[in-house]
């Protein structure tokens, strides 16, 4: 199918194809001024495209480098967003572009939204591809209105009505320490931080530290109305896992001080049938488009997951955030609150 290429009054017409993102093409521009006018015209229009596919590709625009790439997120973005209670390794570029994720090429990552666990997360993801690898390496991305549809109404309901718990253990040793992921190296600032932001906590050992923190599974968008699946409930359980990294984890910190494990909000465990059924819905929902030098993804934050494909050669996505949102807009069914922190058997 050949892309409509807009003119500078038509309406914006992407491309859409089963198994793809909404696609579109930019007109011929001639720089990237020229590109930045264009985007700060069409942002109503692609605000709309956004409301109605959670994510758009974008293709045609002059991006070069991280500096481009902050330059065309001005003309998209009001507000930046940060980068809260760090989860994986990243590069700063500055100008508050990083990269995707510095995890290894062979490890997939599964969709999730970025930052659900935090009361103030980014409301616009912006991806873009400076360097594309030789094979894999797509940014897939999943409506959260379909995941939500595909859902066993018995497992939306418990979800609805106890919300999703998430436990983390940061520890140097097997997974980000607490001084990278709260960025300070002072107990005092990182006890302020989970006291205004509703988390449990627990120091355990000598340096290790364990937060657990309540937050809800479904939320409202504040603009479309439509409710949403919006959480890291699957991506960051035990069961997620592949059973060999699994059964390496568990005999090396035990079952209670894995990096990561999430439950229902009032402390349920999921089986490993309840984590098939979200990891389903997901891939479902899941559509993908291959990156190419350039390209841009648009990704709502509330309306769509995203996450990586394996990949071979070298790759470089650079990521900026953007629109802030506090839970408390979004209308959640379960109030954000601290987790109560389990101690480790010793």
């Amino acid at each position: 199918m050949t892309p409509h290429v807009p003119g500078p009054t038509d309406p914006l017409r992407p491309v859409i194809e089963p198994g793809r993102p909404a696609t579109l093409r930019a007109p011929a521009l001639t720089g990237l001024a020229d590109a930045c006018a264009w985007l700060q015209e069409a942002r109503p229009a692609l605000r709309s495209l956004l409301d109605r596919h959670g994510a758009l590709s974008l293709s045609g625009l002059p991006i070069e480098d991280t500096e481009d790439f902050a330059t065309v997120r001005d003309a998209l973005v009001d507000e930046r967003a940060g980068y809260k209670e760090k989860a994986t390794p990243r590069s700063a570029f500055g100008n508050d572009v990083f990269s995707s994720t510095d995890l290894p090429p062979a490890q997939a990552i599964r969709m999730h939204n970025e930052n659900s666990y935090t009361l103030t997360f980014p409301g616009l993801l912006l991806f873009c591809c400076l360097e594309a690898p030789e094979e894999g390496g797509a940014t897939p991305v999943a409506d959260c209105r379909e995941v939500l549809a595909h859902l066993p109404e018995h497992l939306v309901r418990r979800f609805r009505e106890h919300g999703w718990l998430l436990e983390r253990t940061y520890s140097d040793c097997i997974s980000l320490g607490w001084r990278e992921a709260f960025a300070t190296t002072e107990k005092a600032q990182v006890e302020r931080y989970c006291d205004e932001n509703r988390i449990g906590y627990q120091w355990t050992g000598e340096d290790d530290l364990r937060t657990s923190q309540l937050r809800s599974a479904v939320v409202t968008h504040p603009r479309t109305g439509q409710e949403v699946w919006f959480n890291h409930a699957a991506f960051w359980n035990e069961w997620s896992l592949d059973p060999e990294v699994r059964d390496v984890l568990v005999s090396e910190a035990g079952p209670q001080g894995l990096p990561f494990n999430t439950s229902l909000g009032d402390g349920t465990p999921l089986s490993p049938d309840d984590v098939r059924e979200l990891n389903r819905a997901y891939e479902k929902a899941t559509v993908r488009r291959r990156w190419a030098p350039g390209d841009l993804l648009i990704v709502d934050n509330v309306l769509s997951t995203h996450g990586r494909d394996p990949f071979r050669g070298d790759r470089r996505i650079a990521v900026a955030m953007g629109e802030p949102l506090h839970v408390e807009s979004c209308a959640p069914t379960v109030a954000p609150a601290p987790g109560r922190t389990r101690e480790i058997a010793v």
